[in-house]
C-alpha cells in the first residue's frame, strides 16, 4: 500500500462537476496527512482538457481512462475499471464525490475491491496513519467516526462541504490506462441521456436552497420561492419537502429529504415547512437556515438559526424585494 489517494472525478460534456472539485481538494489534503500524493482520475476521455483544472487544484497526475465504451456511465464498466486500477496503484484511499454517479459507482468499486465503504462522509482525517471518516447517522441526530479495516479506505463526500482550495500547482502529466473490459463487462449500455431543462445549477450544487412545504397550498404558489431564488441569482434552487412532492406540486428531483436528495447550501430557507425528521436528515447540514412558518411550535424551528414566524405569504415577497435591494448595491 502506498500513501497514495486517488479522487475520482466526475465529468459532464467536457467539465469537470463541482462536487469532483471538492473532492479533489479534500484528497490533496488527505494526501498530505498521509505524507503522499493525490491523483485524479477520469473515465471516458483522455483528460487533458482537465488536466490543467486538477494540477491548480493539487492533483499530482491525472490518470486517464479514454476507452471508447467509457464514454458514457455504465455501473459495471467503470466499476471493474476503476477497481484494476486500484489494485495495481495500491492508493490508501479512494474517494468519490457523493453525487448521483459517484453514489452509484462508489459502492459498486468497494465491492469488486472487497472492502467497505463510508458513504456521504463530512470530514477526513489520519489517525496513526489510518483514514477515518465522519458522517452522519440516525437521520443526521448523531455523528460517528469511522475507518476500515481493509485497503484502500473508500469514502464518498457529501456536495457543498469540503471546500474547493487552488494550490497553484501547474497541469500534471496525463498518464492513459486502459479499462480491459470485455462485452460480458458491460451488462447495460446508455443509448441516450435525455437533459432536464437546463439553465438551472443542480439542487445538490447549489449555493442557496429556497424550499416549500405543505404550507405552499399549491403548485402554484412555488412561483414565489422561485422568484426569491432568482433574486439570490444563478447559484440559487428551489427544493421541497416530501408532502409538497407527493402532492406532486414538485418533481421528485426537488425533494430534500432522507427519501430525496441530502443538501449542505451556506442558506437554506425552509418556507411552510414543519419540520419532520425525514426532512431535517436532508438539509441539517446547511450552513445557515432559516424557517418561515406562521406556527410558532413546528419543529423547524428547533434547527434553525433565525425563524420568522408569520404568512409566507406575506413575508416571502418582502424579502425577495430585500434581497434585490442589496444586491443592487453590491
Amino acid at each position: 500500500m502506498s500513501d497514495s489517494v486517488l479522487v475520482f472525478c466526475e465529468h459532464r460534456e467536457g467539465n469537470l462537476r463541482k462536487p469532483s472539485l471538492e473532492a479533489m481538494s479534500a484528497g490533496v489534503r488527505l494526501a498530505k496527512e498521509l505524507g503522499g500524493t493525490a491523483a485524479a482520475v477520469v473515465l471516458g476521455t483522455d483528460g487533458s482538457a482537465m488536466a490543467e483544472k486538477l494540477g491548480a487544484l493539487g492533483a499530482a497526475r491525472v490518470l486517464a481512462c479514454p476507452d471508447e465504451s467509457l464514454q458514457k456511465y455504465t455501473g459495471d464498466g467503470y466499476a471493474k475499471a476503476l477497481a484494476g486500477l486500484v489494485k495495481k496503484e495500491a492508493p490508501a484511499a479512494l474517494l468519490f464525490p457523493a453525487s448521483a454517479q459517484g453514489s452509484d459507482l462508489a459502492p459498486r468499486t468497494a465491492a469488486l475491491l472487497d472492502v467497505g465503504m463510508a458513504s456521504d462522509c463530512i470530514d477526513l482525517d489520519v489517525e496513526g496513519g489510518a483514514v477515518r471518516a465522519l458522517r452522519p447517522i440516525y437521520a443526521g441526530k448523531a455523528r460517528i467516526l469511522v475507518r476500515s479495516k481493509g485497503t484502500p479506505f473508500v469514502a464518498s463526500l457529501r456536495p457543498n462541504v469540503f471546500p474547493i482550495e487552488e494550490t497553484g500547482g501547474g497541469a500534471p502529466a496525463v498518464e492513459t490506462f486502459t479499462a480491459g473490459l470485455s462485452e460480458g463487462d458491460l451488462k447495460d449500455r446508455v443509448k441516450e441521456v435525455l437533459a432536464a431543462a437546463g439553465g438551472k445549477i443542480p439542487l445538490t450544487e447549489a449555493k442557496v436552497i429556497v424550499s416549500g412545504g405543505r404550507g405552499m397550498k399549491g403548485p402554484e404558489n412555488f412561483k414565489i420561492l422561485e422568484e426569491l431564488a432568482q433574486a439570490f441569482g444563478p447559484e440559487a434552487a428551489v427544493g421541497a419537502s416530501r408532502s409538497a412532492v407527493d402532492e406532486g406540486w414538485r418533481p421528485h428531483s426537488d425533494q430534500v429529504g432522507q427519501t430525496g436528495k441530502t443538501v449542505s447550501p451556506q442558506l437554506y430557507i425552509a418556507c411552510g415547512i414543519s419540520g419532520a425528521i425525514q426532512h431535517l436528515a436532508g438539509m441539517s447540514s446547511s450552513k445557515v437556515i432559516v424557517a418561515i412558518n406562521k406556527d410558532p411550535d413546528a419543529p423547524i424551528f428547533k434547527v434553525a438559526d433565525y425563524g420568522i414566524v408569520g404568512d409566507l405569504f406575506e413575508v416571502v415577497p418582502v424579502l425577495t424585494e430585500q434581497v434585490k435591494a442589496a444586491k443592487a448595491q453590491t
